[in-house]
């Protein structure tokens, strides 16, 4: 089984978002879809704003819709989309 190493990028839909509760949420959904090794990142984007970026190694062998669907669904989400997916070796 491969494993990918994958970052998200998601955006709140307002600066006043509760970016714990996001990342909260995310990691319970990823962890439930077996993403491993999940780490966050805050970046300021403009005005207030900062998006989440998410690192996580995920299999391979999964579709990656699963996750930037369920991410995108989080309440206070605007989206999620993948900035950066490459194979991880080892």
């Amino acid at each position: 089984m491969s494993i990918v190493a994958i970052i998200v990028k998601i955006m709140p839909d307002s600066p006043e978002q509760d970016l714990e509760k996001i990342k909260s949420s995310a990691k319970g959904i990823l962890e439930s879809e077996g993403a491993q090794n999940i780490s966050f990142e805050e970046r300021h984007i403009a005005f207030g704003l900062k998006a989440v970026m998410i690192k996580f190694a995920w299999p391979e062998e999964k579709d990656g819709s699963v996750y930037e669907d369920k991410l995108s669904a989080i309440e206070g989400v605007s989206s999620a989309t993948t900035a950066d997916y490459r194979r991880a070796f080892g």
